[in-house]
């Protein structure tokens, strides 16, 4: 990449530095995000034109990009300029100025407005470290988000976004003025600590000390409140410690779920080096992590800055049949996972030394895991380590290799220019989930088909699940559109109407808090949806819908009706929808069909013949014996058998 004026054309802060960190030029962002006239800032060193507490961090960026010729990423907070400071993903790179021929560093802030959550991730895992809690708050929105830390500390918060008014109702009413205050007066300096006493949901009063500090997230973006949070109280309590266990799981999927979101969306290599870099060591417990792609047959090696400088330079450049880790696990496709000293010199005893090698044991370790797609050429691998005796599991290890099969997929197709498109399809499968072997009383089939033979990216979703109160749940939906971003609102709505479930078992009330949740992410989408309560042991069926297809109901005698549910419109469109249902009996041998508008809408086909097709074959499937299987195979063959528009789901529930 060349260096010229062009690199500082941006809206966004961007500078050229020597290698030794002086500013050569910058542009007007860049100044006024360092509070400075661009006069002053030339010919200084970067580093120290930046607060104290942020000075090691940015001399290390630049150290990293001047030494090793390699990307390198970090959060970095600007002073602000009269107000809160700006916590902004900084890109550090070497490149080349035409003029001179000499290499300078290209420090430039990166977009990450539609990812403010790796943002947060350094403010996690310093908190997460310091065995601290961590609290977001929006004063627009009054509303708290959880944004993880010490195990025993989330076991008090099981609720990742709660109201101001709900955390106020749990505080000691003498304590009550003291928190608003604390949150009214929140500055751009650390606050003084401010002492509460907590009532949780479970156990008795816990004694609280919390500081905090106004941020303003991204350059141009959002001002957010951080509150630390630390627990006083010294006695823990066995649910606490339960508590804590699920919640501190429920963050990890929400980790996965992000990652796995993201890596969708990134369309260029650029873009898929920031969600590795910015999520792989905080989803897995780690202290650093490194991408290498293959280039030519060598190794190109970006780094999250966690991971020392000579670890980088010994592994950039590397020819793929080097006999080292890194290089095996690409070249091989399997995993690698070097827990100590001993391992490494019995299974690489003539290989290259292995960076911090003598540090590998008891507070070290190394996780290697390979980018690749079954049938195809290495493309690349991560490199985890590991500090404080911190050891993955099996599982880690398994989900790690997972998440590097998605990255391998998204960076062959961002290659090809068609990631958004095929990615999207093959994480669409996988959110579809796989109906539980065994409900009790019901027996349930679902099928799935894209449009077009499936060189088209669809919404629909199905989903089947047992509740808390021993009822089955069952819901089938269409998010609006047939792209990329479908796709991803399909996996978020039923992601979200499974985690609403697990504490709102009425059909309306999960669609009420699922579109007032999808109104405030202001996604630009809509989703239709239909979902169940079903009781097994007498039949009685409580059902809602937002803006969707009818249920049709078959029974053994051959005949069928069309069940019209209330609710209200599709989801993520109006605000304040409160949504109504109805309550029906489904007697034994009797079958539901939830389909959606593909089955029954297509060319030449209005909706009204399609229920009135789609019935009849379910009910003359219904009476001549056929099981559920075989009655959602005969709905859906004869669904695609029209040139059909639309992706098509059908979800057959029978009653034993």
């Amino acid at each position: 990449m060349d260096a010229s004026d062009e690199l500082l054309r941006r809206t966004d802060p961007a500078a050229l530095l020597t290698l030794d960190g002086a500013i050569r030029s910058l542009n007007a962002a860049m100044a006024a995000a360092l509070g400075r006239s661009a006069e002053h800032c030339l010919g200084r060193d970067f580093a120290d034109l930046w607060p104290a507490s942020q000075r090691m961090s940015a001399d290390c960026l630049v150290v990293h990009a001047a030494g090793t010729k390699t990307v390198a990423m970090r959060v970095l907070d600007f002073p602000g300029r009269g107000g809160a400071p700006v916590a902004c993903l900084i890109e550090a790179r070497q490149v080349k100025d035409p003029a001179s021929d000499a290499q300078l560093i290209w420090i430039h802030a990166l977009d990450a407005g539609n990812d403010l959550a790796s943002l947060l991730i350094p403010f996690r895992m310093a908190t997460t470290a310091a065995h601290l809690g961590l609290w977001m708050y929006s004063p627009h929105e009054h509303q708290l988000e959880w944004l993880g830390g010490a195990p025993a500390l989330e076991a008090l918060f099981p609720d990742p976004t709660v109201s101001l008014s709900g955390v106020i109702s749990a505080v000691h009413p003498d304590d009550r003025e003291a928190l608003r205050q604390f949150l009214r007066s929140a500055s751009t300096q650390q606050s003084p600590w401010v002492r509460l006493r907590y009532l949780p949901q479970h156990g008795g009063w816990h004694q609280l000390s919390a500081q905090a500090r106004r941020i303003q997230l991204g350059y141009g973006g959002p001002e957010r409140i951080f509150a630390v949070v630390r627990d006083d109280t010294k006695q823990a309590k066995r649910k606490e410690k339960a508590q804590a266990a699920l919640t501190a799981e429920r963050q990890r999927a929400k980790d996965i779920a992000d990652f796995s979101s993201a890596l969708i969306t990134a369309a260029t290599e650029q873009e898929l080096q920031q969600v590795v870099l910015t999520r792989l060591a905080a989803t897995f417990g780690a202290s650093g992590a490194l991408l290498a792609l293959v280039d030519e047959g060598r190794l190109r090696v970006s780094t999250d800055a966690g991971i020392a400088m000579g670890e980088v330079d010994v592994l950039h450049g590397l020819p793929l049949d080097h006999p080292s880790p890194l290089p095996e696990a690409i070249r091989t496709g399997k995993s690698q996972f070097i827990p100590d000293r001993k391992d490494y010199i019995h299974r690489w005893p003539h290989g290259a030394e292995f960076p911090r090698l003598g540090r590998l044991g008891s507070d070290y370790a190394t996780s290697i895991t390979p980018l690749s797609e079954a049938g195809n050429q290495a493309l690349g691998g991560w490199l985890v380590t590991y500090g404080s005796g911190h050891r993955p599991s099996l599982d880690e290890r398994t989900l790690m290799g997972t998440l590097a099969d998605l990255t391998g997929q998204a960076l062959r197709r961002v290659s090809l220019q068609q990631a958004r498109v095929e990615l999207a399809t093959a994480l669409q499968k996988t959110m579809l989930p796989t109906l539980p072997e065994h409900l009790p009383g019901l027996e349930v089939a679902a099928r799935y088909r894209p449009s077009c033979d499936g060189l088209d990216i669809g919404g629909d979703w199905y989903d089947a699940f047992v509740m808390p109160d021993g009822a089955i749940a069952l819901e089938i939906g269409d998010a609006q559109g047939h792209d990329v971003d479908a796709a991803a609102l399909m996996g978020q709505v039923r992601l979200s109407m499974r985690a609403i479930a697990a504490q709102e078992t009425d059909p309306a009330t999960v669609l009420t808090c699922t579109n007032k949740l999808l109104v405030t992410m202001d996604t630009a989408r809509f989703a239709s949806c239909t979902m169940l309560h079903i009781d097994p042991r007498d039949g009685q069926v409580t059902g809602a819908s937002a803006g969707h297809v009818p249920v049709l109901y078959a029974r053994d005698d051959g005949s069928h009706s069309i069940r019209e549910l209330p609710g209200g419109p599709v989801l993520g469109v109006v605000a304040d929808i409160e949504y109504r249902e109805k309550t029906f009996t489904l007697d034994e041998g009797s079958v539901l069909v939830m389909v959606t508008d593909g089955v029954v809408e297509g060319p030449g086909l209005t909706m009204e013949a399609g229920l009135e097709r789609a019935g009849t074959l379910a009910a003359q499937a219904v009476h001549d014996g056929l099981n559920t299987e075989e009655t959602a195979d005969r709905i859906l063959d004869a669904a695609v058998a029209v040139d059909h528009l639309d992706d098509v789901a059908v979800l057959v529930i029978r009653r034993t």
